[in-house]
């Protein structure tokens, strides 16, 4: 598997990081590598949503499923937790890949998003992510998010944001998979 860089955006006090261009069907699969994500309000969710070709509002219909494992700085605290409230049912707004990150100095969250066939259309669009962050209560999670996104129009553009705020920091590049 080959990976070829074609975008990266760099937030400084970011209302949200949007790829406008760039995927298309050159590659049937596209990851998105953010790094230092790094909110400048506590305790709010890193969140994408994408807009078919021709559309606008970054308001596509998604159903997902999220999951998260956590362990606090103090070691008292462990879990795992199926996140109801992070999953959508057909819904339309941003969808959270972590929630409740920290806006601490040393708080910061990292991750991939895999999004499969955004071309076809023939078929829905299926994503998978996988992130590593600073919650705000000073525990460390991984999450996990998977779902669909319910068009069989070519998904063309995709937009990242904190739920409020800004992102004050961070990076986020855009690979092609061959």
């Amino acid at each position: 598997m080959a990976k070829t860089l074609i975008a990266t955006q760099t937030a400084s006090a970011s209302s949200t990081l949007s790829f406008t261009s760039g995927i298309d069907s050159t590659y049937d699969v596209y990851e998105f590598h953010f790094t230092n994500m790094h909110p400048g309000t506590n305790n709010v969710h890193f969140q994408f949503q994408v807009n078919a070709s021709g559309q606008t509002g970054f308001n596509e219909t998604i159903t997902s499923t999220s999951f998260r494992a956590l362990h606090n700085e103090s070691d008292t605290a462990t879990g795992l937790e199926y996140r109801t409230g992070a999953d959508q049912a057909q819904g339309t707004a941003y969808q959270s890949l972590y929630e409740d990150a920290g806006s601490d100095n040393d708080q910061s969250g990292a991750g991939v998003l895999t999004l499969y066939a955004p071309s076809s259309t023939t078929y829905v669009k299926h994503f998978v992510a996988r992130t590593q962050y600073s919650q705000e209560g000073n525990y460390s999670m991984e999450y996990g998010t998977a779902g669909y996104i319910n068009t069989t129009s070519a998904i063309d553009e995709i937009s990242f944001k904190f739920s409020s705020g800004n992102i004050d920091a961070g990076t986020i590049k855009m690979f092609g998979v061959s």
